[in-house]
């Protein structure tokens, strides 16, 4: 390994003072931010929340100082169906109601799959990898289908949102606590030939946490009155169960949705199905399955269904290349590279392989701008609450939907006869690390 001597320092230093940029930069530093300073200004005409296709869609929702933004996502995406059938200007289903159902799933998750590893040394990567991240308010949209599919749903006012369900870090700490605790006496009472003890402390642990749960939350309701205004009538459905309310109301549809995804990696061809060890929520629920495919595939199954007016819920990095204030990404709206007089160039698959970018936010796309038959900019429904961007919605350039973009879900009947037949293979197992099984 290579030393830091003074000699190198001088060179350095020496290099730095034939660089009268960044002399420059280093004043207006002193009292601005880095992030503020790379904007181009005249790429703003490319960037106006104007659209030549754009679905009409409910106001926007907001999850808060929480991370449940796919679940936000995938009821937003069914809430619109709920508002066309009764002609409904304003509705959410509950997201607590479904997030109480995910976390307790996830909970049982986790401890069931201990039971790979009760035996096997401490610095497994595996386990350590599971125990490091141990459940998270994040998830995946084949989740989401198991959560609505076992559980149902609600409307908002049936199950109100609480301040645990709409900050949940510390009630992730102190669940994350309890898992880790029950991973240490699990490995405990099996080393020390007590394995008959491992099913009762199992019980043990998910009454306590179910419990933790419904304090948290609220108790999930059996059953219910659907109450909303059409046309400014009143109207009632009285007696539902939530599963009832997903099934006749909404005709069970999910089970119709693909998920595909951008993976341009050596390891993941296109036209092949992957899943990842060890992510999920339901035991027993749907898989996770993902359709590698090439971006042009992937965009025109996109257009395809939000030009027959239904919107797309998808997964991206909405780290990178933002403004949060005007609603916009855009990567060609920042310079980094000119105003720091270095190349930060990364490719799509090198960053995916290189840990520089994954997926983790999920919205619903809800317009279109295309201009001589190709799209330059997409319009998005954000969770996030309505102070930022227009009204809470948000926009992607053309470019930045091409590098940032991860996954898609669109419905089986856009997919062509080549596709649907890649849907049907046998899944390439990844491993539980991998950027795809990264949560929204």
């Amino acid at each position: 390994m290579k030393e830091i001597t003074n000699d190198v320092i001088q060179k350095l230093n020496e290099s730095y003072d034939k660089k009268p940029i960044q002399k420059a930069l280093r004043r207006v530093l002193l009292k601005n931010e880095l992030s503020d300073l790379f904007e181009k200004q005249e790429q703003r005409p490319l960037t106006q929340f104007k659209f030549s296709n754009e679905i009409k869609t409910l106001p926007v929702t907001n999850q808060k100082k929480s991370g449940r933004c796919w679940l936000f996502a995938g009821l937003n995406v069914l809430r619109e169906i709920i508002a066309k059938k009764y002609d409904i200007e304003e509705f959410e289903f509950s997201q607590n109601y479904t997030a109480f159902w995910d976390k307790f799933e996830k909970i049982n998750y986790f401890i069931e799959s201990m039971d790979d590893f009760l035996d096997v040394d401490i610095d497994n990567r595996t386990l350590q990898h599971l125990l490091k991240i141990g459940i998270q308010d994040g998830g995946q949209w084949d989740m989401f289908v198991s959560l609505i599919e076992k559980y149902g749903v609600v409307p908002k006012e049936a199950m109100v949102e609480t301040s645990s369900s709409s900050n949940t870090r510390v009630m992730n700490q102190i669940i994350n606590i309890k898992l880790r605790q029950y991973v240490a006496k699990a490995r405990k009472l099996y080393a020390s030939d007590k394995k008959a003890e491992i099913e009762a402390l199992k019980n043990q642990t998910l009454d306590e946490l179910y419990t933790f749960l419904t304090t948290n939350f609220g108790v999930p309701p059996k059953q219910f009155n659907f109450e909303y205004l059409s046309n400014d009538e009143y109207h009632i459905i009285k007696n539902l169960t939530p599963q009832q309310f997903y099934q006749e109301q909404l005709g069970g549809i999910l089970k119709d949705y693909v998920s595909i995804i951008h993976a341009p990696t050596k390891d993941k061809p296109y036209l092949k199905t992957f899943t990842v060890q060890y992510l999920g929520n339901v035991v027993g629920g749907r898989p996770i399955k993902y359709l590698n495919l090439e971006m042009k595939d992937l965009k025109a199954l996109v257009l395809k269904q939000l030009l027959d007016n239904e919107v797309v819920w998808f997964g991206s990095d909405v780290s990178r290349f933002g403004n949060r204030e005007n609603g916009v990404w855009d990567d060609h709206s920042y310079d980094y590279d000119e105003m720091l007089e270095m190349s930060l160039a990364l490719s799509k698959e090198d960053s995916l392989d290189y840990a520089q970018s994954a997926m983790n936010h999920a919205m619903v796309i809800t317009g279109v701008n295309i201009d001589e038959g190709q799209p330059n900019r997409w319009k998005i429904e954000n969770s996030w609450g309505d102070k930022k961007g227009a009204k809470g919605y948000y926009l992607c350039s053309d470019s930045w939907f091409d590098k940032f973009v991860y996954q898609a879900v669109i419905h089986n009947k856009y997919l062509n006869e080549e596709q649907l037949s890649a849907r049907e293979l046998k899944p390439i197992e990844l491993k539980p690390w991998d950027p795809m099984g990264s949560l929204a």
